[in-house]
């Protein structure tokens, strides 16, 4: 019963992709069939992955409105999860504004492309055991250079806009990007070290082993704690959300590299960003949580594809607590930062790792290796907080 139940999304796909293939002459089945598996797989994905777009969404104005003490969306559909439905059809049916010095093409095309960027992100995610779109041997280098592939986007959708604020944002949301892009790469480098894959499918089943009713998550690691923190931080910059959303700072661009986007444009930009941090989230959970894997032996009855969500979930309500709790960072403290401290910690965590793995299991090799990341941490924080100069208040006279 608990393996039909794990298995029963792959189950269904099997038995739909039986029925339809029915319909085709015995020489043409292989092929249709391959074509329904892929259409089924997809459709099924960017339903779900939209579906948690909307309601995290509506959890993430809810999640903030109690920080900031009042109430969150409360009125369309039951306690109000109904809202993103709402939003959905104001954003199709107001009226598109295009800036008449615009490159129409480009501009047209920066939040289609940007979009389709994100989405190829989840086609190497194993969402459970037996469930990933495209298996491939170098899944992880497929993830990160499609999330590089939104810079594009980004600054198309600038320089399109013939926007000197547009151009000012995409050109710091660029500069952000790539900045933090190096730590994020680096901070992934020690499970690909310890696993010896770059497959997705690889890494999940190499931390699903179970030694004295644990999981071998490279969470219960000095260097995958560090890992995690570095990963999460990159990406948190990586997707511009709080408190690194400087490409959109109200105050001083309006809102950025899409200001000249409104209606359904400028909703598709939005929809990138929450299926962006989807995206790491999981990316996040395959690399060091574990994946779709139980965290104690005695739990491997629940489905796989519940702990994989369970644990994106979490993931997603820490985003939204740092959101509503951390204040925006300085453009100079936010490079400063990435290549300062983050880059030597990533760099520092690959060496850790190396040591963790050549040295003999025990007590000794976790003082050695949780040490060493400390020390870093003190030296690095310390000389970090010494190169800041100190801020002159002068006032006009």
């Amino acid at each position: 019963m608990a393996e039909t139940l794990d298995q029963i999304f792959v189950i269904g796909k099997g038995w739909l992709v039986a029925i339809l293939v029915g319909w085709f002459p015995p020489e043409w089945q292989e092929t249709v069939g391959a074509v329904f598996s892929t259409v089924i797989t997809v459709a099924a994905m960017l339903s779900v992955f939209l579906l948690l777009f909307g309601i995290t969404t509506v959890l993430e104005r809810k999640g903030l409105g109690r920080i900031q003490n009042r109430y969150g969306p409360n009125r369309v559909g039951p306690w109000g999860f109904l809202q993103f439905v709402a939003d959905g059809i104001k954003a199709l049916i107001k009226e598109d504004v295009v800036p008449r010095a615009a490159d129409r093409w480009v501009h047209f095309l920066a939040p289609i492309v940007l979009l389709v960027c994100v989405i190829a992100t989840f086609a190497v995610l194993p969402v459970g055991r037996n469930m990933v779109p495209v298996d491939l041997d170098a899944g992880l280098l497929f993830f990160f250079a499609a999330g590089a592939a939104s810079e594009l986007a980004v600054f198309m959708a600038g320089w399109a806009s013939r926007n000197k604020y547009s151009l000012f944002g995409a050109m710091r949301a660029i500069a952000q990007m790539i900045s933090y892009e190096v730590p994020l790469i680096l901070s992934a480098v020690p499970v690909v070290m310890m696993v010896g894959s770059l497959s997705t499918v690889r890494v999940v089943e190499a931390q699903a082993v179970y030694a004295g009713g644990w999981a071998q998550w490279h969470l219960f690691t000095p260097w995958g704690v560090v890992g995690l923190l570095l990963f999460l931080i990159a990406a948190t910059a990586e997707m511009n959300r709080s408190p690194f959303d400087l490409p959109e700072g109200e105050s001083e661009l309006v809102a950025g590299y899409f200001t000249e986007y409104s209606g359904f444009k400028f909703a598709m930009f939005f929809i990138a960003e929450y299926l962006g941090m989807l995206a790491m989230s999981a990316m996040a959970v395959t690399l060091f949580l574990g994946g779709w894997s139980a965290p104690f032996s005695f739990l491997t009855w629940v489905p796989s594809w519940i702990w994989f969500f369970g644990k994106l979930m979490v993931l997603v309500a820490l985003f939204i607590w740092v959101r509503g709790t951390v204040p925006r960072l300085r453009m100079d403290q936010l490079m400063n930062f990435a290549w300062k401290f983050l880059l030597p910690m990533a760099l520092i965590n690959i060496a850790v790792a190396g040591v963790w793995h050549f040295m003999t299991p025990g007590v000794v090799r976790w003082v050695v290796t949780a040490g060493a990341l400390l020390l870093a941490y003190q030296g690095l924080g310390r000389s970090f907080a010494l190169r800041r100069p100190k801020r002159v208040y002068q006032y006009a006279n």
